[in-house]
């Protein structure tokens, strides 16, 4: 299977990133299939709304997976992505937009937290001046 440059470089940036930008990556792409799940069941097509919420249900699971438990932050964390799992499961098997808006909501809360928390952390390493395209 041939890949075109695009797809490539797409991959290679996905591969070289640091762990917090992947971690930008996972909520921004959350956040785009939460608004293209919303979109497709606003038009009525339920399958691609259903495909792509369980995309941003698969991302939620993700993070609930990967915390680390020896923080109290992240017991803290692991019942806010429970319920924002449960309010995309919901909203899709109810095709109910306020519950898939509540949960892209708290979702853009922590990815706007995340990407200050990373101008924070760059700065006190020395990396804040010119920044390096990471928020």
């Amino acid at each position: 299977m041939v890949m075109n440059a695009a797809e490539q470089y797409r991959r290679q940036q996905i591969l070289n990133a640091p762990a917090e930008q992947l971690t930008l990556m996972l909520y921004n792409g959350c956040l785009k299939f939460i608004d293209d799940g919303r979109a497709f069941l606003a038009e009525k097509n339920y399958e691609d709304a259903n495909i792509n919420l369980q995309k941003a249900q698969r991302i939620i699971s993700e993070f609930r997976l990967t915390l680390n438990m020896d923080y109290d932050i992240s017991h803290q964390l692991f019942m806010l992505y429970n319920y924002i799992y449960d309010r995309l499961v919901e909203g899709n098997l109810k095709s109910d937009l306020a519950q898939i808006d509540e949960a892209r909501g708290l979702i853009s809360e922590l990815r706007d937290a995340w990407v200050e928390a990373m101008k924070r952390a760059r700065f006190e390493k020395g990396d804040g001046k010119g920044g390096n395209g990471y928020a």
